[in-house]
């Protein structure tokens, strides 16, 4: 049996914002949320907040930004990877331990006295280093364990569809046994010579669609990744790939870009025109979440700040949404 952690009192998470310059709990105004028709639950990626303040922190300055949900970031924690030299490094976080779980626990606690959940999780990547890959089943334990009935796993790029579907079979029962549905995003590459987005796996209709297809399974959906889907090279959009995945798109990182590069910043700062995608998931029917990857938009002095502004963003696209008829 896992050790239980106790509740972590709000002493403590202060201390550690005032350690990072940062307003106290007691400081931070939580939006009102208005009542009326449903609309879209509104969620956001803790990573880029927990490397400044831990997890823990994270999910309560999460809520207290506004948000409904939180999407459990396992990238950057669970796995330490240097790609350049091409190796895990060694790392004492508490989700590479064998507490893993009952930290995940923890957090769901947290989130609970806060009056957020987990909505969904990214595991680590890149899923092609045979060392990643033997985390991916800890990271879908977390997602259970933490709350979340969706896992992000990222397809491995240059995999054909065969391979990568094999490693999803692989996956699946031991998902299926935590109650986790899988999702795969569309990728990319990049092609240097032209300075643009090159496609990989999942990065068109055809290819998405052909690795869902090829595993046919419901615990395995898809996660669009709508900045992805609108940079230049790939030869699609973000609409376009909502009306192909139709029933099949179960998860969604919402962030803003150039057109060129993968800038993960807040919606309707950039490029991309946002209200042909809110009206083509409304036409599907979709009905998940709006779960924000705008992780380049937060900044150590001004995160709270930050939040604040990306749960407002997040909840403008939820009411336009609601507002929209099919």
């Amino acid at each position: 049996m896992c050790k239980t952690f106790q509740k972590l009192p709000s002493s403590s998470v202060n201390r550690q914002l005032k350690k990072n310059g940062l307003p106290l709990l007691s400081e931070i105004n939580r939006p009102e949320k208005k009542k009326g028709n449903k609309k879209p639950i509104v969620s956001t990626e803790i990573g880029s907040v927990s490397k400044f303040t831990g997890e823990r922190v994270a999910v309560k300055l999460v809520a207290k930004a506004g948000f409904d949900a939180w999407d459990f970031s396992m990238f950057s924690n669970m796995v330490l990877y240097d790609g350049r030299k091409k190796k895990v490094l060694p790392n004492s976080h508490p989700l590479a331990g064998n507490n893993y779980l009952a930290f995940a626990r923890e957090l769901k606690r947290i989130g609970e006295d806060n009056g957020i959940f987990c909505n969904q999780s990214h595991a680590p990547f890149p899923s092609v280093v045979p060392e990643i890959r033997s985390y991916l089943k800890r990271a879908i334990e977390c997602t259970a364990e933490a709350g979340g009935k969706t896992c992000v796993i990222h397809p491995c790029n240059d995999w054909g569809t065969e391979q990568n579907a094999e490693m999803f079979w692989e996956l699946l029962p031991f998902a299926k046994s935590c109650g986790v549905k899988i999702a795969t995003e569309n990728m990319w590459n990049w092609d240097s010579k032209n300075g643009h987005a090159a496609p990989a796996s999942c990065s068109d209709p055809k290819s998405f669609l052909d690795l869902l297809n090829a595993v046919n399974d419901d615990y395995f959906v898809a996660c669009l990744d709508i900045g992805h889907a609108e940079m230049k090279g790939l030869g699609t959009s973000a609409a376009e790939m909502i009306y192909a995945l139709n029933n099949k798109l179960g998860a969604l990182h919402i962030h803003d870009n150039d057109k060129l590069h993968d800038s993960h910043q807040i919606p309707y700062s950039m490029s991309i025109d946002y209200p042909p995608i809110i009206k083509a998931l409304k036409d599907i029917g979709y009905s998940g979440e709006f779960t924000l990857e705008s992780d380049a938009y937060i900044k150590k002095r001004s995160l709270v700040k930050n939040l604040v502004e990306m749960q407002g963003v997040a909840r403008r696209m939820a009411n336009e949404f609601a507002l929209l008829s099919r």
